[in-house]
């Protein structure tokens, strides 16, 4: 975790290695977080969600659905952002 200010991780989610969380994240129980993850600052994880490895969540955004591996996600609620060729 890069900043532990405010994130608050419910003891049965489940994250992989070298994930990066920024502050005020919330992750619900059930979540299981792939490896190489990327979480912005104030991003809500609120249903049981898998996350795939490499995924980027964006800033203050609220996960309520899975997210590929590499994906991005951003908004209210979180939709995925499709890759550019």
């Amino acid at each position: 975790m890069l900043h532990s200010n405010g994130i608050v991780i419910h003891p049965e989610a489940s994250i992989g290695p070298n994930c990066m969380i920024f502050q005020q994240v919330t992750i619900v129980a059930d979540v299981q977080i792939g490896g190489h993850v990327d979480i912005g600052a104030g991003a809500k994880i609120i249903r049981s969600v898998t996350i795939g490895d490499h995924a980027l969540i964006g800033a203050n955004a609220v996960v309520i659905c899975d997210v590929p591996p590499g994906a991005t996600a951003v908004g209210i609620p979180a939709k995925i952002i499709p890759k550019k060729p």
